[in-house]
């Protein structure tokens, strides 16, 4: 089972952190999250980089073609110092700060003492150089991160500041956080949906895009649920709330986003490590490699071999692993955002590559959990009065069979209901007028031995058989429909060599016939929750491979809990589910888990390219430098040019269709 600490922790008490705060928690590095900077400042450092370059191109024509007489001797050291001040002395000052709190072998103090030491030798270009063109690969870096953060910002953006909500017969403007529960709020034409609620009007069409990434409206009759986040299009409605703010849809999106940045890929986690033990090893090499050939070598030129170290410092220099490579990940998860897909952390978009079996509950998940009665058969001398107790039990559930059955009794008044008792896997049981009632499946029957005609058992519909004072009185056909795209995630998962289990409570004759529709590998009926959670386990048993597990309701959050990857189904799935997923489809599609798993790989494969550019220009660069065959041009090219192709193939994800 999963480390209880890789589960979402929400504080429904805490009202969620802003979008910005968001953004900001999902891409950090070692030294702290990367933070936003307004536009003053990004316009600063673009005109320090662009005065830096100008003396630089200068100094260069001045030393290459027209060299005039004053341009020598310390006329031209002052030159190139007020060249490399701009970019260079904000770099280390950084890495100076960083030092005294302890970080000493930082990509800052290596580049200060890189650069300072070329200043040295004398060679001035090379050393403003290597500096404008890391500031300027900061800058690039820093332009890709925000726009991996409006990513998600942009699919975020717009949490309601105020809801309109109906008091003293008035419609009165107030923090969304200050809407109780049943409270009657009103929506206008345009206006994004502050608190989760139910449909009192006849109905409007709504643009679900931030929760769902579906841009195409969706409509919602009277009685239907209404998200937080989505907006409406069509006209005026009346909504009633059923969840506080921080329970909303919206509220938990953000919430997931927010922890996401606390689940690190192993390969993230192993670069900054690795980054970690790196970087002070090349320094003492490059200290090595400027004093030990004094022992080996006869004509020992000490500028000579410290040039070599420095160029040797530069490119060890790990930008481009310890910002590409989160990047990466970060790109991963905003795809998915835009996909309606929730990675809760970029270890579940490595895991996710892994999977070669998909096992799904059925109901919600490969259905649409939207239940209609079909038939009504009478067993009883009393006609169907027993609908009305079977009503009255099913008012106390949640499920939607029991709504099925509710709108078909809608006509008849509620009765009350004493000593109600749920009996998982079987259905209910209750005291109403008097009498008991038992409604549920053929086994609730048989385990309160109530006698019924053997023809029951055969049928493969789904059945709720009612009992009155241990007497069969009838029972009610129900029929549920198969999603949209179900059968095409079937196919598309097969055509990916992925094993395709189904695991249901229901009898295991429907879920032949649900498996024969949808050409599934398998599948297994007649299942209580402990029941999903033994044959996982047998699934899993021997695997080298990832297993994961589609499910919706309260009963397969233990399935999903010890699933490698447990993916839930958001839109009509239950929050314990949600919270224990570690994927969530907002569509509720289930041809979202094939993207998720395409997000994933594309991810992984464009981490792994990032990790093969920067180690083998690297390792190629270092053994030229050491062995005095490449200049500090390619040591600036072998770190700020690898770290800016790496950062433009991280974000390349971005752009991908799944």
């Amino acid at each position: 089972m999963r480390e209880e600490n890789e589960k979402v922790n929400q504080n429904n008490n805490t009202p969620p952190a802003s979008v910005e705060m968001v953004a900001e928690k999902v891409y950090s590095r070692d030294t702290g999250p990367v933070k936003g900077k307004d536009e003053r400042w990004i316009q600063n450092e673009w005109l320090a980089a662009i005065g830096s370059f100008i003396l630089l191109a200068a100094g260069l024509l001045f030393d290459t073609f027209t060299r005039p007489e004053w341009f020598s001797g310390s006329i031209r050291f002052v030159w190139y110092v007020i060249a490399y001040l701009p970019v260079g002395l904000p770099v280390v000052f950084k890495g100076v700060k960083l030092a005294f709190r302890g970080s000493i072998f930082t990509e800052f103090l290596l580049m200060g003492i890189a650069t300072m030491g070329a200043f040295y030798i004398g060679v001035y270009p090379e050393g403003v150089a290597v500096m404008l063109f890391y500031a300027v690969g900061e800058l690039f870096q820093g332009a890709a991160v925000n726009r991996a953060k409006r990513s998600i910002k942009a699919l975020m953006d717009g949490r309601p500041e105020s809801a309109s909500v109906l008091r003293n017969g008035n419609y009165v403007s107030v923090d969304p956080l200050g809407v109780q529960v049943d409270e009657t709020i009103q929506i206008r034409v345009g206006e994004r949906v502050s608190l989760d609620g139910q449909m009192l009007s006849d109905g409007s069409a709504f643009n679900a895009a931030a929760l769902t990434g579906e841009s195409r409206p969706m409509f919602i009759e009277r009685g239907e649920t209404v998200l937080a986040g989505m907006i409406n299009e069509s006209k005026v409605v009346d909504l009633k709330v059923t969840k506080p703010f921080n329970e909303s849809a919206l509220a938990r999106i953000l919430s997931l986003l927010q922890n996401a940045q606390g689940r690190k890929a192993k390969t993230e986690l192993f670069i900054r490590r690795f980054a970690k033990v790196y970087t002070p090893i090349v320094v003492f090499l490059a200290v090595g490699l400027t004093f030990l050939p004094y022992f080996f070598v006869e004509d020992y030129n000490f500028n000579q071999w410290l040039y070599r170290a420095l160029i040797f410092l530069v490119i060890s220099c790990p930008c481009a692993l310890v910002v590409a490579i989160p990047l990466g990940y970060f790109g991963g998860i905003g795809a998915g955002s835009r996909n309606g897909i929730l990675f809760k952390g970029s270890s579940y978009l490595d895991r996710i590559t892994r999977v070669d079996t998909v096992v799904m509950d059925k109901t919600g998940t490969l259905t649409k959990g939207v239940f209609k009665v079909q038939q009504v058969v009478n067993k009883s001398l009393h006609e169907n009065g027993w609908l009305s107790y079977v009503a009255a039990l099913e008012s106390q559930s949640n499920h939607p069979i029991a709504k099925a059955i509710i709108e078909y009794v809608s006509k008849d008044p509620v009765k009350k209901v004493a000593h109600l008792e749920e009996i998982k896997g079987y259905g209910l049981k209750g005291i109403v007028e008097g009498k008991e009632i038992l409604a549920g499946n053929v086994k609730l029957l048989k385990k309160f031995d109530v006698p019924m005609e053997s023809e029951l058992e055969t049928l493969i519909d789904t059945l709720v058989v009612v009992a009155v004072n241990r007497t069969l009185a009838g029972y009610i056909v129900i029929a549920d429909e198969i999603k949209e795209d179900s059968r095409l995630a079937i196919r598309q998962m097969h055509a990916m060599n992925i094993k395709t289990i189904m695991l249901s409570g229901d009898k295991q004759a429907v879920v032949d016939k649900v498996a024969r529709e949808l050409n599934i590998d398998a599948a297994y009926g007649d299942l209580f929750p402990e029941d999903k959670v033994k044959k996982l386990e047998e699934i899993k048993k021997g695997k080298k491979e990832a297993v994961a597990f589609v499910g919706d309701g309260i009963n397969d959050a233990p399935v999903l809990a010890i699933s490698d990857v447990g993916i839930a189904m958001g839109g009509l799935g239950s929050d314990l589910a949600i919270e224990t997923a570690d994927v969530v489809i907002q569509t509720d599609q289930p041809s979202k888990i094939v993207t998720a798993i395409r997000i994933g790989k594309a991810t992984n494969n464009i981490v792994w390219q990032n990790i093969a550019l920067a180690f083998g220009v690297k390792v190629i660069v270092m053994a030229l430098g050491a062995w005095g065959l490449a200049s500090m041009w390619e040591a600036v090219f072998a770190d700020v040019g690898v770290a800016l192709l790496a950062i433009v193939n991280a974000i390349r994800i971005q752009r991908m269709k799944f």
